[in-house]
């Protein structure tokens, strides 16, 4: 229904690595900023928008019932509340909902933007946590992953969460990765993330104030 995917306006999923805090406005001149660059633009194959354009996506990503977004915070960084979070944000994941006569696949799609943070196991945990809240708040069982085939970082994290290699699309010379969420693998996801806490976004930014001297 279209209220499903704003199920996360309000969510702030505290990780070990990285923090996950629903994608708003204030955060769109940084993620704007990252899209200038081509090598991004060609791993997640898109088009550079302009910043009015970025603005628009964001709305329209907040009130769309078949996405779900969460920008990917530094949780060392951003706990402390000593840091904004613009200034801590390290990428975004994504869940789509692609097929509207399966509301129970969700295709996934992870960015981590910041090329200094690539390789540190950040990707992974923002991933699984947003599995596991597909998973547990989403009534998501499948999850698949579509990667560009000359990135394979990103294929092997994928197969090292279980994922299998089902398709390649030569012609976007794209991979699809799938996994079908039993009840082992479901174990196993809700075991990875049982450190996650989950909080609410607007009571955690009230104080922030606080600090300023």
């Amino acid at each position: 229904g279209a209220e499903a995917m704003k199920i996360n306006q309000n969510t702030v999923l505290q990780g070990q690595r990285v923090t996950l805090v629903p994608y708003t406005s204030a955060h769109v001149p940084r993620y704007h900023e990252w899209m200038q660059s081509e090598e991004l633009q060609r791993l997640t194959a898109s088009e550079p928008l302009s910043l009015e354009q970025e603005y628009e996506m964001q709305r329209s990503w907040r009130d769309d019932a078949d996405k779900c977004t969460f920008i990917v915070l530094d949780t060392e960084r951003w706990s402390g509340q000593a840091c904004a979070d613009e200034d801590c944000m390290v990428g975004d994941v994504n869940l789509f909902l692609t097929d509207t006569e399966d509301p129970t696949l969700g295709e996934i799609e992870i960015m981590i933007a910041e090329p200094s943070y690539r390789g540190r196991g950040f990707g992974k945990e923002a991933t699984l946590m947003m599995m596991s809240y597909g998973v547990r708040n989403l009534g998501i069982t499948t999850f698949e992953a579509k990667i560009g085939q000359e990135n394979e970082a990103s294929i092997c994290m994928f197969k090292k969460l279980h994922f299998k290699e089902v398709a390649v699309n030569s012609v976007f010379q794209e991979v699809t990765l799938r996994l079908d969420v039993s009840d082992q693998e479901r174990r196993w996801l809700l075991e990875q993330t049982d450190h996650v806490e989950e909080k609410g976004y607007v009571e955690l930014k009230l104080p922030a104030g606080v600090l300023e001297t």
